[in-house]
Formats: structure tokens, sequence, C-alpha cells
């Protein structure tokens, strides 16, 4: 073979292996909805919570205010039958975010996790900053739409049943609604196949 057909030989199948590449890289991106940026809250200890300390785990974020009297306590309800499949297993975390935490103190978090008679070492409470935690919402959840974001935090309020699904590269995979039964099966046996992915 000539050294010209080498080189055009050499080029095509570089050319194919780009191609696959970025076909697989595309398909990857494809399935997954946003990644979680850097954060920085408080836990209903105290303690500094951010991304550090979800790496490498699979986990379910929530939004919720313990003096809500809708539908908060439903998806409590049933986030706790997330939290009894899940609790023994090392890498799994559910994170539950105040969406009002001017109310929701460190006190008043630990005083609702303790009610509820949870491991905080597997299912964590939340606060911060108003505005953080609604970009986190809006921007690494996307469980609301960034578009409700105002010029005046003060006046902005989040309120929604949704959760986000989290893988253990801390990539969204997929948006469930937290009031319906059917949805809540489904992604117990999504963080089934996460789980034992990570093991295998």
């Amino acid at each position: 073979m000539s050294k010209k057909a080498l080189l055009y030989t050499g080029f095509f199948v570089a050319l194919a292996i780009g191609f696959f590449l970025a076909i697989r890289k595309y398909i990857v991106m494809k399935d997954t909805i946003s990644v979680v940026q850097s954060f920085s809250f408080v836990n209903q200890d105290g303690e500094v919570f951010t991304n550090k300390d979800v790496e490498g785990k699979v986990y379910v974020a929530e939004y919720f205010f313990t003096t809500c009297p809708g539908i908060c306590p439903t998806m409590n309800t049933n986030m706790r039958k997330v939290y009894d499949r899940f609790k023994d297993d090392k890498d799994f975390l559910i994170l539950s975010h105040t969406c009002d935490p001017e109310r929701d103190s460190v006190q008043q978090l630990k005083y609702y996790a303790d009610s509820l008679g949870v491991d905080t070492d597997k299912w964590v409470f939340l606060t911060g900053r108003k505005d953080s935690l609604y970009t986190a919402a809006r921007v690494s959840y996307t469980i609301d739409d960034p578009a409700n974001n105002i010029r005046n935090i003060e006046d902005d309020f989040l309120h929604t049943q949704f959760w986000a699904l989290v893988n253990a590269k801390g990539e969204v995979k997929r948006i469930y609604d937290g009031l319906k039964p059917s949805e809540i099966s489904n992604m117990m046996r999504e963080i089934e196949g996460m789980l034992k992915a990570l093991k295998e």
C-alpha cells in the first residue's frame, strides 16, 4: 500500500473514531438533565454541608418547609418510604432543602428531623441563604423554572413537589413527582440500579 493510501486510511480511521466518540458523548449528555453546581449549606446540626459531602453518592434532592400545611407532609411521608428502603446503603442520601430559610432555622430543622425519627447522616436537612437555595433548585436540580427568579429575593417563594435524582457523578438523571406513588416506585427501581452499578 502506498504512503498516500496509508495516509488516507489513517485519516478516515481517525475521523470514524472521532465521530464515534462525539456521538457517544452526545448520547451520555442527552441522558443527563443537568449537573449539580458547587454548593454550601448548613445542616440540622449547624454543620457546613457541601457538594463534597455527596461525592460518589446517589441521592434525592427535594425542597419543603417545616410549617407547610399543604403538599410537604404528603411528600415527606412518601420520602420516608424511600428512606426506609435505602437507609442502610452507605452510597445513598436524601437532601431536604428548606424553601423558607427565614423560619426554618437550624434548630427548627433539627426539631423536624427528630420528629421524623430518622438518621440525619442519611436524610440531611439543609438551610442557608435563600438565593443560594433557590438557585440550586432551579439551576442545579431543575425542579423549578429558572425564569421564576425575580429581582427581589424577599418576594420570591419556591414551592414544588418535584424531586431530583442525582447519580454518583453529580448528574441529575431524572425528575420525579413526589406526590405520585407510581413515580416514586419507578424512582426506587432506578435508585436500585444506580446503587448496583456502583458496587459492580
